[in-house]
């Protein structure tokens, strides 16, 4: 048995919903984590191998096999495309002498291509050994190789150090915030604690009444009101409740959680205080995506800053019995894990499957205890609501979708990066704002969202018209809205769990028509049968990602119809003749069975 091993096994209690944990500090410690390591921890923690094996082998940043000294993994999603990954791909393929999805010979270099890394507005980008390299170019990639040919460390090659945070010591990053635009709630004056001082003079049922009042809907882009989702979870039975916050930003073209991770981390880990209070918690989980993981030290430096002013820890600002506390817990690389129940699975140590609903996390979640999860933008907001009252909060954005959002605004534009704005604005107002100009198209909420032509943009977002999570992708004339799409139902088709038959399948039946169609081979009755699949995706799937699979492809025939229509040369569909009854009538005969007239 490996000291090592049972070290970091015993590290964690040996206790098996830790195995993330456990999975992560051997594949750092060795770069990846071996049969042998595997039967160890199954061992340690008293589970089948096959346990501990499918958990590693669900996860895009865990291997059972050496992915190298130099371990590259380049954005493969819409907006690199557009800024130049190809030719970045090509140079690093040329420098290095290895393909994508291979290591070389020397065991050098190894070069995996990775679904977007929460940058995409200093694309093309890349993260290799963990750091982030942005605006990555040809001589950049050259450079590099060379230097680490030399025996140069991945840190030696940080040669500046982006703007706020970024450049602090605990996280010295060449990451930028491009923080375009500050609004009235998240990115405003803020002093940490200020909101938690509040809670003295209110019980935990003042505090769920003005988060109801406030009308604050959930910033992922489901928008269920958080208020009452608090208000769930602090009635059901339970031993223990727990707060989950969900900084697994995964979907392509999002990246303003970064942000508030980077510049208000104190604000976001106030509102999961907060939470913890409403609701009853003792403990709270910040599940941040492996992607992240260069903020680590700056947020667990915030978290102990907490402690030792009483924010966290027995009895927090002096109110008797409440008890509570934050850890970290990593993911690894999977976009399903956005969705709160496949988060949960995640941070027990599972495959970041998805489960049946209902019930419903406020019922049954974490350890099958009642849990509330929001996101990072979502608590953020929380903090400020508590701080200057619901009303205040009231008086920003419209009717149903009360104060500010971020939009993470990427592609064809002067000006990419976060914005704060409130509810109600238009895409037209939104695209002067962004500096963006000869508009062919705007995909609202990332590919899982609604792929809008220039007569929607006098559209508002809000949830009364456009919702959003935030991800705002521009994409200029002059761009194929097919290819576009092709790269959406790649990264679908990659990310689904599997779980799902229609998501597991019909995802590459629909990739694969559009194919044929972008190929000049399709046939007008494709359109249709893309449709119509596209339409069961939505009724036949279980989670977020297989019901909105198919959106890309259903919304842009919706609007940029003619795209695909060119590509189908009038008269050219087939009539195969084929009769199934006439197929199958000697089969029929033989077992005595015959087919319908």
């Amino acid at each position: 048995m490996s000291s090592n091993i049972q070290s970091i096994v015993e590290k964690y209690g040996k206790n098996e919903t830790r195995l993330m944990d456990i999975l992560h500090d051997v594949h750092c410690e060795n770069g990846f984590v071996s049969d042998e390591e595997i039967k160890e921890i199954a061992l340690l923690l008293n589970i089948s191998k096959v346990d501990v094996e499918q958990t590693l082998t669900f996860y895009h940043f865990f291997s059972k096999n050496p992915r190298g000294k130099y371990t590259v993994y380049l954005n493969n999603s819409l907006v690199a495309k557009m800024m130049g990954r190809d030719e970045i791909a090509h140079t690093f393929e040329k420098a290095t002498g290895t393909k994508f999805g291979t290591v070389s010979d020397d065991g050098l270099f190894g070069l995996y291509d990775t679904s977007c890394i929460g940058m995409n507005d200093q694309e093309p980008a890349a993260i290799i050994n963990g750091i982030v390299f942005p605006k990555i170019t040809t001589y950049r990639v050259k450079e590099l190789v060379k230097s680490f040919r030399m025996g140069s460390s991945v840190q030696d090659m940080i040669n500046s150090f982006g703007g706020g945070q970024n450049q602090s010591e605990l996280i010295h990053a060449m990451v930028t915030n491009n923080l375009n635009r500050r609004g009235a709630v998240i990115f405003s004056d803020y002093t940490p604690g200020e909101g938690l001082e509040k809670l003295k003079s209110m019980s935990p049922e003042d505090v769920i009444a003005e988060v109801k009042n406030s009308n604050i809907r959930g910033r992922g882009g489901a928008g269920f009101p958080t208020g009452l989702k608090w208000d769930f979870c602090s009635k059901s039975p339970g031993d223990e409740k727990f707060v989950l916050c969900n900084a697994d930003e995964g979907e392509p073209g999002t990246f303003k959680d970064r942000v508030i991770l980077t510049e208000r981390p104190s604000l976001m880990f106030e509102g999961m205080i907060i939470a913890g209070y409403a609701i009853g918690a003792k403990q709270g989980i910040l599940y941040l995506r492996k992607e992240y993981e260069y903020l680590k030290n700056h947020l667990e430096f915030v978290l102990n800053e907490f402690r030792e002013k009483g924010f966290l820890g027995k009895s927090i600002l002096g109110i008797d019995g409440f008890d509570y506390d934050i850890r970290i817990q990593f993911g690894a690389g999977a976009y399903v894990c956005g969705e709160e129940s496949a988060l949960i699975e995640s941070c027990e140590g599972k495959r970041g499957e998805p489960r049946n609903r209902p019930p419903f996390p406020v019922q049954v979640g974490y350890l099958n205890q009642p849990t509330i999860i929001n996101n990072v933008e979502s608590l953020s907001s929380v903090t400020k609501i508590i701080s200057n009252g619901s009303v205040w909060f009231k008086s920003m954005g419209t009717k149903e979708s009360s104060g500010t959002k971020l939009l993470s605004i990427s592609g064809d534009l002067k000006y990419p990066g976060t914005f704060e704005v409130e509810w109600g604005m238009s895409i037209n107002e939104m695209l002067e704002m962004a500096g963006a100009s000869d508009v062919k198209a705007v995909q609202v909420g990332g590919p899982s969202g609604r792929l809008i032509a220039p007569n929607e943009f006098h559209r508002t977002i809000c949830y009364e018209d456009l919702p959003t999570g935030g991800a705002m992708i521009v994409i200029g004339e002059g761009r194929s809205i097919l290819e576009t799409v092709m790269n959406f139902m790649d990264f679908f088709i990659d990310e689904s769990c599997g779980s799902c038959a229609p998501c597991r399948y019909l995802t590459v039946i629909l990739r694969n028509k559009l194919k044929k169609i972008i190929d000049g081979k399709g046939v007008s009755k494709d359109l249709e049968e893309i449709v119509h699949w596209g339409k069961q995706m939505k009724i036949a799937n279980r989670c977020g990602l297989g019901q909105s699979a198919a959106n890309p492809i259903l919304t842009s025939i919706e609007n940029f119809r003619g795209e695909y229509e060119a590509k189908i040369e009038k008269g050219k569909d087939y009539d195969t003749e084929f009769d199934l009854n006439s197929a199958i009538i000697e089969s029929s005969r033989a077992v005595g069975r015959f087919p319908e007239a």
